[in-house]
């Protein structure tokens, strides 16, 4: 694999693991927005894994990452429509769609 798409790799999976440091055990949705530091932290963890996905795509297009094209539009939402980002929509995201790109970010680094 290329170097570059390496080092992309890791930045996607730091971000993912400052994300759930910052959540702590508990992982608590009321904790989560209720502070807004913590939301903002985790914004722009989510910001930097979806540019680091779309510098991965600028490269290999084919790259084995699931809903990458998804991953790269969060980032771009987050960052112009900051104003609009939903609580809710980011709370989703990090229960149900962060492990699964954990899973397959850790496959990719492993191969």
């Amino acid at each position: 694999m290329q170097r570059e798409i390496l080092k992309n790799l890791h930045d996607i999976k730091d971000s993912i693991d400052s994300i759930y440091e910052f959540l702590g055990d508990k992982k608590d949705f009321n904790i989560y927005r209720s502070n807004k530091l913590l939301r903002r932290g985790i914004e722009r963890e989510l910001e930097i894994i979806g540019e680091a996905t779309n510098r991965i795509l600028k490269i290999d297009k084919n790259i084995d990452i699931s809903d990458a094209r998804r991953i790269v539009d969060l980032r771009n939402w987050v960052i112009h429509g900051y104003d609009k980002v939903d609580d809710v929509i980011i709370w989703g995201i990090i229960s149900r769609d962060l492990p699964k790109l954990k899973k397959q970010i850790d496959f990719l680094l492993n191969k």
